[in-house]
């Protein structure tokens, strides 16, 4: 079997725990590899495109997020094995990673140019997302995004959903979720529930 190394940093959440979580499911050894962020700026130096999170496969170390958790979704079974069913989970997958993206953008402001850019997400690409994903849940079937299965998919929508309701995020009302898109917070309470998943965050608090 491989040896497998997931780099990142040492809190739960972030572009890592979708395949965190994967390979905690499917019961796949790896070592965990969380560091400081006081200690990126040297981890950064041997990470290719130097960010993170990168994930050494014996000796090969790869990165970009989607790409890892594709790659642990398909190791714990958790990706679409039919095209069609594949295409719906990627789509799904692209589509938080833009608003990734685009809170990403924020971090840095301070202030009012902080609030306002906030603000403005929340009036216009974050509701405007949060509804898509809504409907797409709902059109395949509304327990899960593709496969009528829990995949990749899923968990990045509860990684980044719980993100986006914590309460962490300056001018993201907690309740915006619930407020916008009930559906996806009973999407989240499903997810949560699963016991690998109840498991996972026992045992790294959430």
């Amino acid at each position: 079997m491989d040896k497998l190394k997931l780099t990142y940093f040492d809190f739960s959440g972030g572009r890592a725990e979708p395949a965190r979580l994967a390979l905690h499911i499917g019961g796949i050894p790896f070592e965990d590899n969380r560091f400081a962020p006081g200690d990126f700026p040297e981890i950064r130096k041997t990470a290719p495109l130097n960010q993170v999170p990168t994930l050494h496969i014996n000796d090969v170390q790869v990165t970009q997020s989607d790409a890892i958790t594709r790659y642990a979704g398909k190791l714990a079974g958790l990706y679409p094995e039919d095209d069609l069913q594949a295409l719906y989970c990627d789509e799904v997958m692209g589509a938080l990673e833009d608003i990734n993206t685009k809170l990403g953008a924020t971090f840095g402001m301070t202030g009012d140019v902080l609030k306002n850019a906030r603000e403005a997400l929340v009036a216009d690409a974050l509701s405007r997302y949060l509804r898509w994903l809504q409907n797409q849940l709902e059109d395949h079937g509304g327990e899960f995004f593709a496969d009528h299965r829990l995949t990749v998919a899923d968990l990045k929508a509860f990684v980044i959903l719980r993100w986006l309701g914590s309460g962490k995020l300056d001018h993201i009302p907690a309740d915006l979720i619930e407020t916008v898109t009930p559906k996806l917070v009973a999407f989240m309470d499903r997810i949560a529930g699963i016991p690998a998943i109840a498991h996972y965050y026992e045992t790294h608090g959430s």
